[in-house]
């Protein structure tokens, strides 16, 4: 079989993010015009990460006795499989398009293990030194993904209407599946110790007995939280303070996520790693958290009365949705510099025979921050618009300042050392030694 290649991986899990993005934006206004409230777009988005939550610790563990490449396989069949019934649903009406909706979520949610088993695949076949660099390349493909999957749900609906994009996204999931089936190799190879089986909850605590690695797992699923917060209520914030209709608003989420997909990719690409060697993960991270909280607060307050066009932006009406894309700009920023360093920090403080586990706990940690975050931030947009993101605001802020304190006296990063005993006891000194960054 062939050597694994970061390329390869990268591929897949970029075609797989194609498929995420072509469905993600429309969510919110498919589910309004469905008759959904605030509150049951929130329960539509989360019903995805429930699935996540509870099945993502199980896909990174079975990754780590059987392998990488069957896991990835099986989810992306998967996602093949949900993306055709929600294509399925967006095509009925009422409350019965929206029942086939969130069935669709849910099957996607169970399969949704691409990413923390894509994760450990890349801590498979890259030293310690070079992971926060290397885990880039999922924060990269996360961009891509956001760049062209909305781009293409646009042109999809132009084309073939409101089933489009579904069968679309159903359709790049399973050109993935044959092309990860040829061309994605195994990256897992058996320890000289046997893989350690716990129960999903004992995970959960060995994890959270790791000090650094347990506070970047709460670190990561409040960042989370934040994103998603932004993420699945900013079609009904534009819809409302620009006084867009269904595809209207459609449309302008399609360019919006686009742009910040851009962005995404470009600070991973470059500047990520770039600032990982200058400062360190612990300052980045606190870095990206400072500008993920003041991007956030200012976005409810922005309003207008033009749709997002080529010839308001150049006009004087133009002035609000400049407001809006550079405080987007800056969320995109914020978000982007989080997820390199702390999956980086976090797979070199992971034994290598846990590393599956060890990230579907953490993606198992930020599918909680799913679940939750979506459905309190409809209901709080029902109260009001501004309350889920002076919310988000203040719980990052918080975090940020708790970051800094608990991560940023850490020393900047040092050659690899090498990796730790995956039998060693964390409650040992030498356990207490492998949470120490390498």
């Amino acid at each position: 079989m062939r050597k694994p290649s970061l390329i390869v991986i990268f591929i897949t899990v970029f075609i797989d993010l194609v498929g995420f993005g072509l469905v993600i934006p429309l969510l919110p206004s498919y589910s309004r015009d469905f008759g959904a409230s605030g509150f049951e777009t929130g329960l539509l988005f989360a019903s995805y990460s429930l699935m996540q939550f509870l099945f993502a610790p199980w896909w990174g563990s079975l990754s780590d006795r059987i392998g990488r490449r069957p896991v990835l396989l099986i989810s992306t069949a998967g996602a093949a499989l949900a993306y055709s019934v929600f294509a399925i649903g967006s095509g009925m009406s009422g409350r019965t398009g929206l029942g086939i909706l969130f069935l669709s979520r849910i099957l996607g949610g169970i399969c949704g293990a691409n990413i923390s088993v894509a994760q450990a695949y890349i801590a498979d076949i890259t030293s310690p030194a070079d992971r926060s660099k290397r885990m880039g390349i999922i924060g990269i493909a996360f961009g891509l993904g956001f760049t062209v999957g909305p781009g293409l749900a646009a042109i999809a609906m132009m084309i073939a209407g409101p089933t489009g994009p579904g069968w679309l996204a159903a359709t790049v999931c399973a050109g993935n599946f044959v092309f990860a089936f040829f061309r994605l190799p195994e990256s897992w190879t058996r320890g000289t110790s046997p893989t350690i089986k716990r129960a999903r909850f004992e995970q959960f605590q060995h994890v959270a007995r790791r000090p650094v690695v347990g506070f970047l797992v709460l670190v990561f699923a409040l960042a989370t939280f934040g994103f998603t917060c932004f993420e699945s209520t900013l079609g009904l914030l534009i819809q409302q303070n620009f006084a867009l209709d269904r595809d209207g608003s459609a449309k302008t989420i399609a360019i919006i996520f686009c742009y910040c997909g851009v962005i995404g990719a470009l600070v991973q690409a470059g500047p990520a790693g770039r600032l990982v060697k200058r400062i360190g993960e612990a300052r980045l991270i606190v870095l990206s958290l400072f500008l993920f909280a003041l991007s956030m607060a200012p976005l409810p307050f922005i309003k207008g009365v033009e749709p997002l066009t080529a010839r308001v932006l150049l006009s004087a009406d133009g002035w609000p949705w400049w407001q809006l894309l550079i405080a987007v700009a800056f969320l995109a920023i914020g978000s982007g510099l989080t997820r390199p360093p702390l999956f980086g920090l976090l797979s070199n403080l992971t034994p290598q025979d846990e590393q599956g586990a060890t990230m579907g706990v953490a993606q198992s940690a930020g599918s909680l921050a799913r679940v939750v975050g979506p459905p309190l931030a409809g209901w709080l947009f029902d109260i009001h618009a501004s309350w889920p993101y002076l919310l988000c605001t203040v719980l990052v802020l918080f975090t940020c300042a708790i970051a800094w304190q608990r991560l940023a006296h850490l020393p900047l990063p040092n050659p690899p050392s090498p990796p730790p005993n995956p039998a060693t006891d964390p409650a040992s000194p030498a356990g207490a030694e492998a949470d120490k960054p390498s």
